[in-house]
């Protein structure tokens, strides 16, 4: 077994963001050193590492110089050079998840068809590679509206996914490659965190349920655990370990998914990385995402996945009124409330539905609990200097 602990032995971050910031919290916990590299000169991670430097993740050089000065190798964000992984891979450095692994999910084309390939249920598509080929498919009849559409590359928090229903509204597409998507008639989207280490164990954490802001499409609450029938429960958490075998990650993979209203469970896209969806877990479970994922990557006995008692997470977004220095108005009213933690990632600009923190409600009442949080999203807001 390596000394993690104490010891000469660097773990390396591609990406200094939030989810770099939170990982950071365990490592300090456990005294291994850490080496963070982010574009950003400001990232949030920078505080809490042993050594920053800002480089850009895709380029070949800058990732291959900057994994050769540690033992294992991880990211926080998708966007890292996958040839440079590769290059590290085969010059002994431990990357997790693999670049293999990464690279089946980066872009979600390929993503998409891994699923097929593995008869992995997810909803109806087709990949096109210009908006030119999308529109003459939906002349023809090949695609029909409405459609859920999908950039291959470059999406996230809700940004690079558009419900298409009408031609019109393709004209405001940008031209690149691209999924359309059968628009599932679904009663719940659902995420599994799985979490599996370097020597093959797995394990699952319990089934959450996500609500969407309507607009910006974006996670509004986690609530955990999920609303569900126990049947749905098992059918999604057995589902969550056939996507991880297939990918034979290692670490932690979020899972997201629809819930059909036939109770049928269908995949819709996967993260290889602690993910907003186990937030919750800081205050609420046994063993945290992000100390779970260190274990994985580390090949070290992973923990326990129950919950200590029922979480919901708050996402704190940037008002869409607002942009500039930010300000956390009413903080300290919701931080009179029962069992509310709020977790501020160190962004120091806002603007429009930006990712600035999150707030945790803890309460052995799940229903109280999703009270609170509603009170704690009409509470604080996120809004920058006058």
């Amino acid at each position: 077994m390596i000394n993690y602990f104490s010891s000469d032995f660097k773990l390396g971050i591609l990406g200094g963001g939030q989810l770099g910031k939170m990982m950071l919290y365990e490592t300090r916990k456990y005294d291994i050193q850490t080496n963070v590299i982010d574009p950003n000169p400001e990232a949030p991670c920078k505080i809490a590492c042993d050594y920053f430097e800002t480089g850009d993740l895709m380029d070949f050089d800058t990732v291959i110089n900057f994994g050769r000065k540690v033992d294992v190798l991880t990211f926080e964000i998708e966007g890292v050079n996958i040839e440079a992984l590769k290059q590290l891979q085969q010059e002994g450095v431990k990357t997790y998840p693999a670049a293999e692994t990464l690279e089946k999910i980066q872009n979600k084309g390929v993503q998409k068809n891994f699923y097929k390939k593995h008869q992995i249920p997810t909803a109806d598509f087709k990949v096109y590679s210009t908006k030119k080929e999308l529109i003459s498919a939906l002349e023809k009849g090949e695609t029909h509206l409405p459609f859920v559409w999908k950039s291959t590359t470059g999406g996230y928090d809700g940004k690079g996914v558009s419900v298409i229903k009408s031609m019109e509204a393709i004209q405001e597409l940008p031209d690149a490659e691209c999924i359309a998507e059968t628009l599932v008639p679904f009663k719940n989207e659902l995420a599994v965190i799985v979490a599996r280490s370097a020597s093959g164990e797995v394990k699952t954490y319990p089934v959450v349920e996500m609500e969407f802001h309507p607009t910006a499409n974006q996670v509004e609450y986690v609530i955990c655990p999920a609303r569900i029938e126990d049947s749905v429960e098992k059918k999604a958490r057995k589902l969550a370990v056939n996507v991880s075998e297939a990918f034979k990650h290692v670490g932690l993979l979020a899972v997201e998914m629809f819930q059909t209203e036939a109770d049928e469970i269908l995949v819709n896209e996967v993260a290889p990385r602690p993910h907003n969806s186990g937030h919750y877990s800081i205050e609420s479970s046994y063993t945290n995402q992000f100390e779970q994922h260190l274990r994985a990557i580390l090949d070290l006995p992973l923990g326990n996945t129950d919950s200590k008692v029922g979480g919901i997470m708050v996402n704190l977004v940037g008002d869409q009124n607002h942009q500039g220095e930010v300000v956390y108005e009413n903080i300290e009213k919701i931080m009179r409330m029962p069992g509310v933690t709020p977790h501020i990632y160190g962004k120091k600009m806002t603007r429009p539905f930006r990712k600035m923190g999150h707030v945790t409600i803890v309460n052995k009442d799940l229903s109280e609990a999703r009270r609170i949080a509603e009170n704690v999203k009409n509470s604080i807001k996120v809004i920058s200097k006058q």
